[in-house]
């Protein structure tokens, strides 16, 4: 994968590196990278980024640069793919999997079935997921194939231009047909994993909007304007609707062994091609038989 600028006419940069900048916002961290492994091109030859340019000049960002991922586990493990490209590779994740490795799951992570998938196709580089979820919400997962992609995706979502959505099923009916829950969240005190709403957390917004009503149950559309750990379930929780079957947060059910939040659509610019993309993932059947 590489990155092409042809430098125009009309164009005003001093040299390669204030296009570098300007036109692609590399990181310094990744410029200096790219720098060391001659992987940044003037007109087809490695250059230095100090190097004057020129109308008609092209630039090649190379992307190629192979990684160690070796600390990561591959497991064979059956990825519900809903997008690929060279870029970006995009799951609809199931509950009871955690993102990431850890000591309780070191090797049945989706990270783990992702390396697998790496290794078939021949794609040696670091596992890197976008965004995130609890190991028993399900839905959209993004991993950026490369650092680029990242960076990009990290700064689209600091400037809300990245958009999540979520389903949730929650106990008890609520009045409101729409609202906004604006309460800071930070963690709760003696505690590694739990959050709570405290005033001197960092700012949480979450907006909701009500799908359906059910008997004791709502059916929530949830967008996020920020991101924090379990920020959903502790808000649902603070107004008193509790996700169904988060015993974290609220109370086990007979009807979902785990809590009933799904991560079912994004909507983001995508890197390379600069076109909205917007995908959605459908809701797993222990949702599904609650809803419909």
């Amino acid at each position: 994968m590489k990155l092409t600028y042809t430098i125009k006419n009309n164009d005003h940069f001093y040299n390669l590196k204030e296009v570098l900048k300007t036109k692609f916002e590399l990181s310094d961290r990744l410029l200096l990278k790219l720098k060391s492994n001659n992987k940044i091109l003037l007109n087809g030859h490695s250059t230095n980024t100090k190097s004057p340019i020129h109308p008609n000049d092209t630039i090649q960002i190379l992307l190629d640069l192979e990684e160690d991922n070796s600390n990561i586990i591959p497991s064979k493990m059956d990825l519900n793919i809903i997008f690929e490209d060279d870029a970006l590779l995009i799951l609809n994740k199931p509950a009871g999997f955690p993102i990431h490795p850890s000591t309780l799951h070191y090797e049945d992570s989706i990270s783990n079935g992702v390396k697998y998938y790496f290794d078939t196709i021949n794609l040696h580089k670091k596992i890197r997921p976008v965004n995130r979820l609890d190991k028993d919400t399900s839905g959209i997962v993004i991993f950026a194939k490369n650092e680029y992609i990242q960076e990009c995706l990290s700064k689209q979502m600091k400037t809300n231009t990245f958009i999540k959505e979520y389903i949730a099923i929650c106990e008890g009916e609520f009045q409101e047909n729409s609202g906004t829950i604006n309460a800071p969240i930070a963690r709760k005190p003696n505690s590694i994993i739990e959050r709570c709403v405290d005033n001197l957390g960092d700012t949480a917004i979450t907006h909701y909007d009500v799908i359906k009503r059910n008997s004791n149950s709502s059916i929530i559309h949830i967008i996020l304007e920020t991101g924090r750990t379990h920020q959903i379930r502790v808000h649902m929780a603070y107004i008193g609707h509790p996700i169904i079957g988060d015993t974290l947060y609220g109370h086990p059910s007979s009807l979902i062994n785990r809590q009933a939040l799904h991560s079912y659509k994004v909507t983001f610019i995508h890197p390379i091609s600069n076109k909205k993309i917007q995908l959605i993932a459908p809701l797993y059947d222990d949702m599904k038989k609650i809803i419909f």
